[in-house]
């Protein structure tokens, strides 16, 4: 990302009263960021209101510092690199994105992310959510809490699950170690983190402190993702918002424990709300931290025991995980050799000839999903999630609930 297209993003980001929702309309009508701000009033209030195309057009309050933080720690990340974590901010539209966030109701415009610089690099997402579950819970567990949320995460990452969680203490922190615990001592070629944090202070900090070493370890095996700006200190509204993304980068959610006020019910109900699954563990009925699993128990959340228990309600994720390991396995031709390059071409689409591939031809005007659109076309799944994307920020294509995606007619 150069600097101009990092100083588009930060300003669309921080232009008060623009929302995701408003920008993202912004991006579907004029394309990049860059192009936005070149327009007229007129042209943006055909999708924004009067106030917002208005403040379009001014700097927003704390834009240059945020962009020469942003810009510093990008271009400081050959030390890290060098320990082989890398940095990365990703927008909308890039590949690495992940594709699952785009079906939650308000995915984040940019994600500052940390992990392995082997990983970063590549042009595939970061996650492959049909393989994710999150694990989150209580602040202040029991024993048996604790132990309950490292040996679920320990055996699902042994799996080739991903843990997604939001390094709190207590069952998050139990979580992600339970996932590092069961992580490759070499990492694979293809991205496979064992464990995702998703923080709700800027990516600079950690929080709380005194997971300082989980941090790094996390970055060595997975990723540390966050949508705050740079500095971001843990602001207490923070946290209920970023819930949203642990819920939304997984296939389901287990709650270990929690109590009637815990975070975790609002994850565990965003969860329900996007159409993933929700598992509670129940505890004592005299123990408060059980109390919230209870709840959601009586809401309609599957009662778990074991790790057969989730497995049974997501078949699906076997199969992904199938996929997984047999592209893992598959060498992949470096850009060096001409016969590589040219066997790459016609996996991965090229932007500047996406509108005449045959793709929009497989996909016809019918509501299809991505498994029977890659069984048409026979592009990996990386390739064609990010095509769609593609599609979608220029118009051609919609995406429906229910993870279906629809050819539009253009008048």
């Amino acid at each position: 990302m150069s600097q101009d297209e990092l100083a588009a993003w930060l300003r669309l980001a921080l232009t008060p009263g623009v929302g995701n929702g408003a920008a993202r309309r912004l991006l579907a009508r004029f394309g990049q960021p860059g192009a936005i701000f070149s327009q007229s009033t007129a042209a943006l209030h055909s999708c924004v209101h009067a106030s917002q195309a208005a403040q379009l057009h001014q700097h927003p309050p704390g834009w240059d510092t945020a962009l020469d933080t942003a810009w510093t720690w990008l271009q400081n990340a050959g030390a890290a690199e060098a320990e082989g974590c890398g940095r990365a901010l990703i927008p909308l539209g890039d590949p690495r994105y992940p594709p699952a966030l785009l079906q939650i109701e308000d995915p984040p415009l940019m994600l500052y992310a940390l992990g392995p610089a082997a990983w970063l690099a590549q042009p595939v997402p970061l996650l492959d959510s049909r393989c994710a579950l999150a694990i989150v819970g209580s602040r202040n567990p029991t024993a048996q809490g604790s132990e309950n949320a490292r040996s679920f995460a320990q055996t699902l990452a042994r799996q080739g699950w991903c843990v997604v969680s939001g390094l709190a203490l207590g069952v998050d922190g139990a979580a992600h170690q339970g996932a590092l615990e069961s992580a490759p001592q070499a990492l694979p070629s293809a991205v496979r983190p064992c464990t995702v944090a998703v923080v709700g202070t800027g990516i600079d900090r950690v929080y709380p402190r005194s997971h300082q070493a989980l941090a790094h370890a996390i970055v060595r095996q997975g990723f540390i993702l966050s949508e705050y700006p740079l500095g971001t200190p843990p602001l207490a509204a923070n946290f209920p918002k970023r819930n949203r993304l642990i819920a939304g980068l997984s296939a389901g959610t287990l709650v270990v424990e929690a109590a009637l006020a815990s975070s975790s019910l609002i994850t565990a109900r965003l969860a329900a709300e996007q159409g993933r699954e929700v598992f509670a563990i129940p505890g004592s009925i005299h123990a408060p931290q059980a109390k919230g699993c209870h709840t959601l128990l009586r809401e309609g959340a599957k009662l778990v025991e074991s790790v057969q228990d989730i497995l049974e309600e997501l078949p699906a994720a076997r199969q992904a995980l199938d996929r997984l390991t047999q592209a893992a396995s598959t060498p992949t031709p470096t850009s060096a050799s001409p016969a590589a390059a040219s066997a790459a071409a016609t996996v991965t689409p090229s932007p500047s000839t996406a509108a005449e591939h045959p793709v929009l031809a497989a996909l016809g005007f019918d509501p299809m999903g991505l498994d029977q659109l890659q069984g048409r076309t026979g592009w990996n799944t990386a390739a064609l999630q990010g095509w769609l994307l593609e599609q979608e920020l220029d118009g051609q294509v919609a995406r429906l609930p229910g993870g279906l995606f629809q050819r539009l007619v253009r008048s």
